[in-house]
């Protein structure tokens, strides 16, 4: 059985934003899988009080 790309190779690459899907800067933290571009726009929204 071969082993399907995603899972044969790991790393920074393979973690997208759950927003816009851009693989750099991603927010991992609390299992957000946000982008640091997406957490500025939606921190208000998702219950931060410091960006509002």
């Amino acid at each position: 059985m071969k082993i399907p790309y995603e899972l044969k190779y790991k790393g920074k690459g393979l973690r997208k934003c759950r927003i816009c899907g851009n693989s750099r800067a991603v927010i991992r933290s609390y299992k957000q899988y946000i982008c640091r571009r997406c957490f500025r726009e939606h921190a208000k929204e998702l219950g931060f009080s410091k960006y509002s």
